[in-house]
């Protein structure tokens, strides 16, 4: 819970807004211990990773056109990193926001899981451009603590800071959740 705490604290947001980012930072640290070459841990759409090689990691946003269709292709030099992204319109999880897809690069789990939830709550109202610039500007309070953001929200997309480069997914996607 100390853990949970710490990484929400600066997003304002409640400390459950970080068990999966934390948890799965948790397992990859153990991962970490026995001296691995790639550990990557995904726990419902929050992804902890250190790794040697190069992967790539899918956009999942519900029905969004975007949906499986692109990806970001993580270098080993990004890590470690944390992947997270938070849903007004997928899954079981309250949101007080209305993006189809918030997802936050930052240096762990924990930090990407809290900070997507808080930006994910910022992009709200009936002119969607406007709340995904919203969500943009309101990350920007975040500079220190995350690396960067992409918002999903109907048709439009916006980006801010360093992100992994953004690739096009191939195949069959499987969602484990």
């Amino acid at each position: 819970m100390k853990l949970m705490a710490q990484a929400t604290k600066p997003f304002n947001v409640g400390p459950m807004a970080a068990v999966a980012g934390v948890l799965a930072d948790l397992a990859v640290e153990a991962m970490k211990a026995i001296v691995v070459k790639v550990a990557i841990v995904e726990n419902g759409g929050e992804i902890s990773a250190v790794s040697d090689e190069v992967f790539t990691v899918g956009l999942y946003a519900g029905k969004n056109i975007l949906s499986n269709r692109i990806g970001f292709q993580v270098d080993p030099s990004e890590c470690p990193i944390g992947i997270a992204t938070s849903s007004a319109t997928v899954g079981h999880a309250l949101s007080f926001g209305e993006a189809d897809a918030v997802t936050v690069f930052a240096n762990n789990g924990g930090i990407a899981d809290a900070a997507a939830t808080a930006i994910c709550n910022a992009v709200h109202g009936k002119e969607v451009k406007m709340s995904v610039e919203h969500g943009l500007e309101f990350s920007q309070k975040f500079n220190n603590l995350i690396r960067g953001v992409i918002i999903v929200r109907g048709k439009y997309v916006g980006s801010r800071g360093k992100n992994p480069q953004m690739v096009e997914v191939t195949g069959v996607l499987r969602d484990f959740s």
